[in-house]
C-alpha cells in the first residue's frame, strides 16, 4: 500500500497520470450505469414474485459466488432492500452530488481528497444521464463510501483497469464487472453480506465479584475463643487454678468472688508461662507472647494485674520486672490504682510516671544512688510513652535489663499513634546488656536468636509481651512490627443457645465485639437541632449520668457553655483544657452523682472505667469504627445494661450505617425525634445562644489581654 501511494504521488503532476485518471473515471461511470440497468431489470422481474429466484442463474448485485454461502433467497434479499432504498431516495442538488462524490473517494489525507475532487468533477462534466440515473449513481457511490478499508479501494481500481481493457466484451462481461463491484457494499446491509474483519463480542456479563480472603497466620486464624456473655459464664475465683491465697483474700476483700470469662482464660495462661519462676520460661524455654482482644468492660486490666503480682511475690532484689505502657494519663492512673490495691502489704513497689510530677521528682521515685551504684526503687512501672522515653534516655541508673513483662494496653492505639519507636526503644533497653546494679553478669541477656546448644547453656531472663485491646488490629503487617514470639490470641465471640440447649458460637469473623447489655440507637437530625436534641434527652426524657462525646476540644467547651446558659442541667466538661487536678475533681464528682451530664472529648473514651454511666451520647458522630467502639464501651460495663445514642446528620447517615455494617454491628435502631417535641424549648434556646455569644467574646478578649 505504501509503494502504491508513492507511485501515485510521484506521478501526480505528469500528463500521463491525468490521462489515466480520466480513463478510469470513464470506466467507473460506465460500470455504474450498467449496474443501474441491471438493478432495474431485476426489480422488474421480482415485482410479480418477490421471493422467486432470478432467471438464468444470474446473480443480483448482492451476490458474490466466491465469497458468499447460503441459498439464492438469502442472496436476493439484500438486493431487494437496496432497490427499496433507491426508490425512496429524493433527487439531490448538484452541489450535494459533488459533496457525495468527494466523500466517495474515501481519502483520509487532504491530498487524496483534492485528487478525488478533480476526478469526480471531470466525471460530472462528461455525464449526460437523466435525473433518475443520477440517483442510481448516487446510491452506488454511497455504497462505495461504505467500503470497509483502503485495500478494497485499491483492488477496485485494479479491477477497473482490467475492465477498461475488456470494455468491448459485451453484456456478460459487464455483469461480471458488476459482480466484482459488489465488495464495495457495506457488510452490514443484509444477512448474506461479506464477513467483516471486525468481530463483535457479546455484551458484558454481570459476574459476581469474588472477595479476596485475607491470609492470616495460624495464631490469628485460629485464636482461643473466649465467651462474651459475662453473666452466663462467670467462674468462681477459687476454681481458677494457680491463684495465690493472698490474692484470693484481696479479691474477696474488694468484692470479687468470680472472674469474667476473659479473666478465667488469660490469668492461667500468664501464670503457666512463668510456672518455673520469673527468671526463666516454662521448661527453660522462652515463653509465648499473649494478645487479648475483648470488649470494653470485660475485665482486661485485672487479667494482667493478678498474674504479674503473683509472679513477682517471691522477688528478692528490687528491679523493674514489669512495665505497663498506656496511651493516656487517666488510663495510666487507673491501672496504677489497681496495682496498688493488690500489691499492698507484699513489698512490691509501683511507680507511676506520666508527667504529672516534675521530671526530677519522678527520677527520685525510680532510682536511688548509693556508694556501690544505682539501685532501682520500682518493681512495676506504669507509664505513658513520651515520659517513659525521656527516662530511658535521661535518667541515670534507670535500667530495663531485668524486665520480665512488657504490657501494652490499648495496643491498637499505641501502634496507630506512632508510638512504635517507643516500643523499639523499650526492647533495645531491655537487651542492651548493661547492668547498673553491679550484680554478676551471669543473668545479663542479649537479644534472643536461634535456639542452639550454646544459647541454652547460660540462663537468660525472658521478655514476654502482653497486648490488650478492645479493638486489636487483625493486620499482620502492623502486628509484625511488635516482633511477637509465637503469640497466642484470646478473643471474644457471641454465644447463644440453640433449641437443643447447645451453645452455638456466632460472629467469629466480626472485627469487633460490644458489651452484651448495650443497646444502640441513632437519631437522624440536622446541624441546628443537635443542641436541642441533647437538651430534650436531659430535660424531657430525664436522662441521668450521661457521658457526651464531641470530636474536638473547642466543640466540647462551647456545648458546655450552651447547656450551662440554658439551665436546668448540672453539667461539666472534661478535656485537655482542664488541669490534671481539675480533671480528677470533675471525674470524682461525676462518680459521686453530683454531675448529670459530662461533656468530653475522646480523652475519656479509651479504657477509663467511669462507674455508673447509664447513657452515652455521641453528639458528634465518630469518624472511625474504633472510636465508636471505645465511646459506647463506657456504658454497659461488667455485664450491666446501658444505652448509646448517636446524633447523626442526614448527610452522614449512609456512611455511618455502612461503617457499622462493615464492622459486623447490625443491631442499631433508628430513633427519630419529631420536630414538635423540640418547639417548646426553641425560645429559651435562642436566649441561651445570645448568652453563649457574649461569653465567647469575653473569653477571646481575655486571651488577647
Amino acid at each position: 500500500m505504501a509503494l502504491f501511494c508513492i507511485r501515485r504521488y510521484g506521478e501526480q503532476d505528469g500528463q500521463e497520470a491525468e490521462e489515466e485518471a480520466q480513463g478510469r473515471a470513464r470506466v467507473l461511470l460506465e460500470r455504474l450505469q450498467r449496474q443501474a440497468r441491471a438493478r432495474q431489470q431485476k426489480k422488474q422481474r421480482e415485482a410479480p414474485a418477490p421471493g422467486r429466484e432470478g432467471p438464468g442463474g444470474e446473480e443480483g448485485p448482492g451476490g458474490e459466488p466466491g465469497e458468499r454461502k447460503g441459498s439464492r433467497e438469502s442472496e436476493e434479499q439484500p438486493s431487494a432492500q437496496r432497490q427499496k432504498k433507491v426508490k425512496t431516495k429524493q433527487p439531490r442538488s448538484s452541489s450535494e452530488e459533488r459533496a457525495g462524490t468527494e466523500e466517495a473517494a474515501d481519502g483520509s489525507s487532504p491530498t487524496k481528497k483534492k485528487k478525488a475532487h478533480r476526478r469526480k468533477s471531470k466525471v460530472q462534466r462528461e455525464s449526460t444521464e437523466a435525473d433518475s440515473e443520477e440517483d442510481i449513481k448516487q446510491d452506488s457511490r454511497n455504497n462505495f463510501k461504505k467500503k470497509p478499508n483502503k485495500r478494497r479501494k485499491t483492488d477496485e481500481e485494479t479491477q477497473g483497469d482490467e475492465a477498461g481493457k475488456k470494455e468491448s466484451s459485451g453484456k456478460a462481461e459487464g455483469n461480471k464487472a458488476a459482480e466484482e463491484e459488489l465488495p464495495l457494499a457495506a457488510p452490514g446491509e443484509g444477512a448474506g453480506a461479506a464477513p467483516s474483519s471486525m468481530m463483535i463480542l457479546g455484551d458484558y456479563e454481570a459476574k459476581p465479584v469474588q472477595k479476596v480472603q485475607p491470609f492470616l497466620p495460624q495464631w490469628l486464624a485460629e485464636p482461643r475463643r473466649v465467651q462474651k456473655s459475662i453473666r452466663d459464664n462467670l467462674s468462681a475465683a477459687t476454681d481458677v487454678p494457680g491463684i495465690h491465697p493472698l490474692l484470693l483474700r484481696k479479691l474477696h476483700t474488694n468484692g470479687i468472688d468470680s472472674f469474667f470469662p476473659v479473666q478465667a482464660e488469660v490469668i492461667p495462661a500468664i501464670l503457666g508461662s512463668a510456672a518455673g519462676g520469673f527468671l526463666r520460661g516454662r521448661g527453660g524455654y522462652r515463653p509465648r507472647d499473649i494478645c487479648v482482644s475483648a470488649p470494653t468492660g470485660s475485665g482486661k486490666t485485672l487479667a494482667f494485674v493478678i498474674p504479674i503480682v503473683q509472679v513477682l511475690l517471691d522477688r528478692v532484689v528490687c528491679h523493674v520486672r514489669a512495665l505497663v505502657v498506656l496511651p493516656t494519663k487517666e488510663l495510666a492512673q487507673q491501672v496504677s490504682k489497681v496495682f496498688n490495691i493488690y500489691t499492698d502489704g507484699t513489698g512490691l513497689k509501683v511507680v507511676l510516671i506520666t508527667g504529672q510530677k516534675s521530671f526530677a521528682k519522678e527520677q527520685e521515685m525510680l532510682v536511688q544512688k548509693k556508694v556501690t551504684g544505682y539501685c532501682s526503687l520500682a518493681d512495676i512501672v506504669v507509664a505513658t510513652p513520651g515520659r517513659l522515653t525521656d527516662h530511658i534516655s535521661q535518667t541515670p541508673g534507670f535500667s530495663l535489663a531485668q524486665l520480665r513483662f512488657l504490657i501494652v494496653d490499648e495496643a491498637d492505639r499505641m501502634i496507630d499513634d506512632m508510638h512504635q519507636n517507643c516500643l523499639n526503644q523499650i526492647v533495645k533497653a531491655a537487651f542492651q546488656g548493661e547492668n547498673y546494679s553491679g550484680s554478676s553478669t551471669l543473668f545479663q541477656r542479649t537479644k534472643p536468636g536461634p535456639l542452639t546448644a550454646a544459647s541454652s547453656c547460660s540462663p537468660q531472663i525472658p521478655l514476654q509481651k502482653l497486648l490488650f485491646s478492645a479493638t486489636l488490629t487483625q493486620d499482620p503487617e502492623k502486628l509484625q512490627q511488635l516482633d511477637l514470639f509465637q503469640p497466642r490470641l484470646f478473643t471474644s465471640v457471641y454465644s447463644e443457645k440453640n433449641r437443643d440447649g447447645a451453645e452455638a458460637e456466632q460472629n467469629t469473623n466480626n472485627k469487633y465485639t460490644l458489651p452484651e447489655g448495650l443497646s444502640q440507637c441513632y437519631v437522624p437530625c440536622d446541624l441546628n437541632s443537635k443542641p436541642l436534641l441533647l437538651l430534650y434527652f436531659m430535660l424531657k426524657m430525664k436522662f441521668t449520668r450521661v457521658l457526651c462525646f464531641t470530636n474536638s476540644r473547642e466543640a466540647s467547651h462551647r456545648l458546655f457553655l450552651l447547656v450551662q446558659a440554658f439551665g436546668g442541667v448540672t453539667v461539666a466538661e472534661f478535656s485537655s483544657r482542664l488541669t490534671p487536678n481539675e480533671r480528677r475533681r470533675t471525674m470524682k464528682e461525676f462518680d459521686q452523682g453530683k454531675i448529670q451530664l459530662l461533656i468530653s472529648t475522646d480523652a475519656t473514651a479509651r479504657g477509663i472505667d467511669v462507674k455508673g454511666v447509664n447513657y452515652v451520647i455521641n453528639y458528634d458522630a465518630p469518624q472511625f469504627i474504633r472510636t465508636y467502639i471505645h465511646r459506647v464501651g463506657r456504658t454497659a460495663r461488667a455485664g450491666e445494661a446501658g444505652v448509646a445514642f448517636s446524633l447523626v446528620l442526614r448527610i452522614q447517615e449512609r456512611r455511618f450505617l455502612r461503617m457499622l455494617r462493615d464492622a459486623g454491628i447490625q443491631d442499631i435502631k433508628k430513633h427519630p425525634v419529631k420536630g414538635n417535641s423540640l418547639k417548646p424549648m426553641v425560645q429559651q434556646y435562642e436566649e441561651a445562644l445570645s448568652k453563649l455569644e457574649k461569653t465567647v467574646k469575653n473569653e477571646r478578649a481575655q486571651k488577647r489581654a
